[in-house]
């Protein structure tokens, strides 16, 4: 069953956008689905933080798919978003940010802004999130979509996120939502001391693990959380490796 999911999405990850056209009212399936991904799927498997609760329950995920799938935005498992990408199983969109241990005031950079569903969870609990999407389209759709929602406090960037958003670091907290198979440079740079970083590290071709880095002064730790499967962090990213 999983091995048809995995397939049935490589199919459809180049969707044209104009496939996202149609309603994201709020509606009481939709509702429902959303309290039962939050039970079922997210609280039963351990996420805690009623914090990262709260924003689950609240996000409307159906606004974010195209209109294709949007029967399955509450399913178990990745969506394809067109551009070769995808919006995350919900578990691992709650794991990835009850990992980053928020208190609710800090400010946070996105590295893959994506369909913008992660971005709008993380404006949910903290008052500031900067996203950096390097696909045009991507990046026009999402970042009208979060206006729409009314995530005023998501500032959506078009460029790079190698290089993470100098502009306005330093950063709290930093997740990227690709794999890649080494830690950028720059990020750790913007980072705070004490600052965590999620990111899935590893072959971005292959299996990854989900780790959380952590500044300590001139260096820092890594702790691994699980194995993940992401699509991989393009741009710079493809051409550098660890040195």
């Amino acid at each position: 069953m999983k091995s048809s999911i995995v397939c049935a999405i490589l199919a459809v990850l180049t969707l044209p956008l104009f496939l996202f056209a149609g309603t994201t009212a709020d509606t009481l399936e939709f509702k429902t689905a959303r309290q039962q991904m939050v039970s079922q799927q997210i609280k039963a498997r351990g996420i805690s933080d009623p914090k990262v609760l709260m924003a689950m329950q609240k996000v409307p995920r159906h606004a974010f798919v195209p209109k294709g799938v949007r029967s399955q935005s509450y399913a178990d498992h990745p969506l394809p978003i067109g551009e070769g990408q995808t919006i995350s199983q919900p578990y691992i969109v709650a794991l990835m940010t009850e990992s980053l241990g928020l208190t609710g005031k800090e400010k946070i950079l996105e590295i893959g802004t994506g369909s913008g569903y992660q971005a709008a969870i993380l404006a949910e609990i903290v008052p500031s999130v900067i996203s950096v999407e390097i696909k045009r389209k991507l990046f026009e759709r999402s970042s009208r979509l979060l206006k729409e929602l009314g995530y005023t406090t998501v500032s959506s960037q078009f460029g790079d996120g190698y290089f993470g958003w100098p502009q306005q670091a330093s950063y709290d907290c930093i997740m990227i939502t690709a794999a890649v198979d080494h830690i950028p440079p720059p990020l750790i740079q913007q980072l705070k001391n004490g600052g965590r970083l999620i990111l899935p590290l590893g072959n971005p071709f292959s299996y990854q693990h989900l780790v959380l880095v952590t500044k300590m002064s001139d260096s820092y730790s890594v702790r691994q959380i699980t194995g993940v499967l992401f699509v991989p962090l393009t741009g710079h990213a493809m051409s550098t490796k660890e040195e």
